[in-house]
């Protein structure tokens, strides 16, 4: 199968590692990997923040770059819920309609991806590590990912698996959020760090690097023995 990579512009500029990852995964299962090299943003940012003529702008660039591809791999479940949720508000707007709602199911988070569409769990991953999983907000309640991500790290060798307390609370990132609510948002993410404290796991895994960001930037000041990764990093290995 071609599979089009939406590397998602923010592990394109700081965690470029994730996207070299979800191709080593693809490729190891048999599949081809292309990466358009016009791609640019989802528009999450734009809308989320009020600039609304801008995120549909961004929103029909990506629907040019991408209008042809069999199947499209996010390895962000905040893209894939912005194009699920608010393309087809965008697309009432612009008059794209039709187009959003074709390329629509040839969208898939990475996880999804791996299970829904190739239906594969063991990708022929060792990682000898204890893991904590964080569920982000919109893996949990936008794309309903379930536990998708656990099934594919019980599949691991090697690999100990260790429920996360509280799992479904927020980080506390969220975007601007952290930046126009930060007592509100630490007071999250000490939560958060405490939770994954608790499990005494080494890495803390999601499908999402701005949370994991967030979280390992706490982590990190605290000087506490875990760090993050996201789950296509521990999958490549």
């Amino acid at each position: 199968m071609l599979i089009s990579l939406f590397v998602a512009c923010y592990n394109d500029t700081l965690f470029p590692e994730t996207g070299k990852a979800v191709v080593t995964v693809l490729e190891r299962l048999g599949h081809t990997v292309e990466f358009r090299q016009a791609q640019t943003c989802c528009g999450q940012m734009h809308y989320n923040t009020g600039y609304r003529p801008e995120a549909i702008g961004i929103m029909k660039h990506f629907l040019e770059v991408f209008r042809d591809a069999e199947v499209i791999c996010v390895p962000s479940a905040s893209c894939v819920a912005m194009i699920r949720d608010h393309y087809p508000k965008m697309a009432a707007e612009a008059g794209l309609e039709a187009e959003v709602a074709a390329i629509l199911p040839r969208v898939f988070e990475f996880t999804e991806l791996l299970i829904d569409k190739l239906g594969v769990t063991d990708v022929g991953a060792t990682y000898p590590h204890a893991v904590t999983v964080h569920t982000s907000c919109h893996s949990l309640r936008s794309l309903h990912i379930g536990d998708k991500p656990q099934r594919l790290l019980k599949a691991v060798k090697g690999l100990t698996l260790i429920e996360l307390p509280n799992a479904d609370q927020c980080c506390g990132f969220g975007g601007t959020f952290a930046i126009k609510n930060a007592e509100v948002s630490t007071a999250m993410l000490n939560e958060k760090m405490n939770a994954i404290a608790q499990t005494g796991a080494e890495i803390c895994t999601a499908g999402d690097n701005s949370c994991l960001m967030h979280i390992n930037g706490g982590l990190t000041r605290l000087d506490a023995p875990a760090r993050c990764l996201h789950i296509a990093e521990i999958l490549a290995q």
